[in-house]
C-alpha cells in the first residue's frame, strides 16, 4: 500500500537536560523523539522500541559531572541493539571521555556547545549507516536464501543471470566459454556447470593452460608413454584421459600456443587422443568448459587464435560481470569471507565497520573477487578489535565526520546510494527504478553514467 508520508524515524536522546532536551525535540521535530533523563530510562526505551540512532549525554544522574553512567549507558544500549548508532555528547573538557566511549563501541561524538547543523548531519550519516548495514544483512540473507546454485554467493541482478543460465546449460553437454577478468570466479563456475551436470559423478579436471610451459603442454593434456622423451621414465595419463566421463576445465585458453590450438582441435573434433609416444588412439568422452580474459575476437584477427578452435569451444558463451559493476555483491562477499576466516583462523573479528562497507562498495576491485577474498583475510587475521575497518583493508575511505560541511560532495554521495538502493530494489529494471526516484529514465541513465553505476537495463 502506498503512502505519502513516510514514518518519522526513531531518535533517542538521553540527557537529564531539560533545555537542551526541548532544544533538540525542536530540531528533529521530524524524527520520533524518545527522551530519557537517566540510564535507566533510555535502557527502558531501547528495550521497548527499535532504535537506529541515539545521542547520549556521559555525563548522567547520579554521576553528572563524570562519565561513569554515561559509560555504563553505552555499554547496555550496545549490549541490546548492536546495530544501533551511539552519537556521544561531550564538552572540550572532558574529550578524553569521549575518545574512550568511541573506543566502546560508540559511533561518532559532538563537542558543546551544540550546532544544530552538524548534529543534524552527524545523525543524517549514522541514520545512513545503519540502514547500509541493515541492507547488507538483508543482501546477505537473500544471498543465502536465493542463490539458483549452492556454494555460490550472488545478488546482484547481473549475477543471478549467469547462475540462471548455467542452470538452463548444465545438463547439456553444449561446450562453454566463459569470459571474464582475472579473479571474477570462472573456475568456481565452471565447477558449478559439472555438479549440475549429468557428468556430476565423474571427474572435474582442471588445467591452466598459461601456467604450464609450451614445451610441457602436450604432454599435460595428451599424457605420454614411458620413453617418449628424456625424462619421461613412465607411462603418464593426460588431463584430458583423465577426464573420462567428466568435466575437462581448459583455464585461460587464450595462452595455448598455435601449434597446440591444432591437436586441440582435432581432438574436439572425433573425441580421441594419442599420448606423446604413444600408437594407439584412446577414444574419450569428456565435456569441455573453457575460460579466459583475453580478447579472442581480436586474437583471431590478429591470427593468434584459429577461428575453427573458437567455434568448436564457443558453442554457449557466458560473460562474468567483474566486481566492480556489482558493488552489492561486493558487501555480500565480504561479509562471507569475514565470517569464514573469522572462524577458521579463530580470530574475534566478527562483521565489518561502517567505514569498511563503504569501502568495500565503492572500490574497484582490480583484482575482482580474489582481492576481496586477499585483503578480508588478511583483515581477519590481523585485526585486533571486533569489527573490520576500512583501514584494516586498506582501503581508501574519507571520514566525514561532521565537520566537513561540502554540500555538494555530500549532495553527490547521497544521490550515488539512492540510485544504488532504488536499482536493488526493483531488480536493475531502469523504468522502475526511475518511477521509484520520482524522475524520467533518460535522466536515471545520465546519473548512472555519473556516478559509473551499471544495471541490467
Amino acid at each position: 500500500m502506498n503512502s505519502t508520508t513516510s514514518e518519522p524515524k526513531p531518535l533517542l536522546i538521553v540527557d537529564d537536560d531539560n533545555g537542551l532536551l526541548r532544544q533538540l525535540r525542536w530540531a528533529f521535530s521530524e524524527h520520533k523523539v524518545h527522551a530519557a533523563a537517566d540510564r535507566r530510562e533510555a535502557v527502558a526505551l531501547m528495550r521497548a522500541h527499535q532504535i537506529p540512532v541515539a545521542i547520549l549525554d556521559l555525563g548522567l544522574p547520579p554521576d553528572p559531572d563524570g562519565a561513569s553512567e554515561g559509560l555504563a549507558a553505552l555499554s547496555q544500549i550496545r549490549e541490546l541493539s548492536p546495530a544501533t548508532k551511539v552519537i556521544i555528547a561531550t564538552g572540550n573538557e572532558t574529550r578524553e571521555h569521549a575518545l574512550r566511549a568511541i573506543a566502546l563501541g560508540a559511533y561518532d561524538f559532538y563537542q558543546k556547545p551544540i550546532d544544530i547543523e552538524v548534529l543534524r548531519m552527524i545523525v543524517g550519516r549514522a541514520e545512513q549507516m545503519f540502514e547500509l548495514e541493515a541492507e547488507n544483512r538483508r543482501l546477505t540473507d537473500a544471498a543465502n536464501a536465493t542463490s539458483p546454485i549452492d556454494g555460490i554467493i550472488a545478488t546482484s541482478p547481473e549475477m543471478l543471470v549467469v547462475l540462471r543460465n548455467i542452470e538452463k546449460l548444465a545438463p547439456t553437454d553444449v561446450a562453454v566459454l566463459l569470459l571474464g577478468e582475472s579473479g571474477t570466479g570462472k573456475e568456481l563456475l565452471a565447477h558449478a556447470i559439472h555438479k549440475l551436470s549429468r557428468r556430476a559423478e565423474g571427474p572435474f579436471v582442471p588445467i591452466n593452460c598459461a601456467a604450464i610451459p609450451e614445451t610441457l603442454l602436450e604432454s599435460e593434456l595428451f599424457g605420454h608413454e614411458k620413453g617418449a622423451f628424456t625424462g619421461a621414465i613412465r607411462q603418464n595419463i593426460g588431463r584430458i584421459e583423465s577426464a573420462h566421463r567428466g568435466t575437462l576445465f581448459l583455464d585461460e585458453i587464450g595462452d595455448v600456443p598455435l601449434a597446440m590450438q591444432i591437436k586441440l582441435l582435432r581432438f574436439l573434433q572425433d573425441q580421441i587422443v594419442e599420448r606423446v609416444g604413444g600408437r594407439r588412439l584412446i577414444q574419450v568422452d569428456v565435456r569441455i568448459v573453457c575460460a579466459t580474459n583475453q580478447d579472442l575476437d581480436r586474437m583471431m584477427a590478429e591470427g593468434r587464435f584459429r577461428e575453427d578452435l573458437f567455434y568448436r569451444l564457443n558453442e554457449v558463451t557466458i560473460r562474468v560481470p567483474a566486481l566492480r559493476e556489482r558493488p552489492a555483491d561486493a558487501v555480500v562477499l565480504a561479509s562471507f569471507f569475514l565470517r569464514r576466516f573469522a572462524a577458521e583462523y579463530g580470530r574475534t573479528a566478527r562483521g565489518l565497520a561502517g567505514s569498511a562497507l563503504t569501502a568495500v562498495r565503492d572500490y574497484v576491485w582490480p583484482g575482482n573477487v580474489r582481492e576481496l577474498e586477499n585483503r578480508i583475510k588478511r583483515a581477519v587475521v590481523m585485526t585486533e578489535g571486533p569489527l573490520v575497518t576500512a583501514a584494516d583493508l586498506d582501503l581508501p575511505y574519507t571520514e566525514d565526520n561532521g565537520k566537513s560541511l561540502d554540500i555538494r560532495a555530500a549532495r553527490a554521495r547521497a544521490e550515488r546510494e539512492v540510485i544504488q538502493l532504488a536499482l536493488t530494489q526493483t531488480g536493475s529494471n531502469l523504468s522502475k527504478a526511475a518511477k521509484l526516484l520520482g524522475i524520467s529514465r533518460p535522466t536515471l541513465y545520465d546519473l548512472m553514467q555519473q556516478h559509473q553505476l551499471g544495471a541490467d537495463g
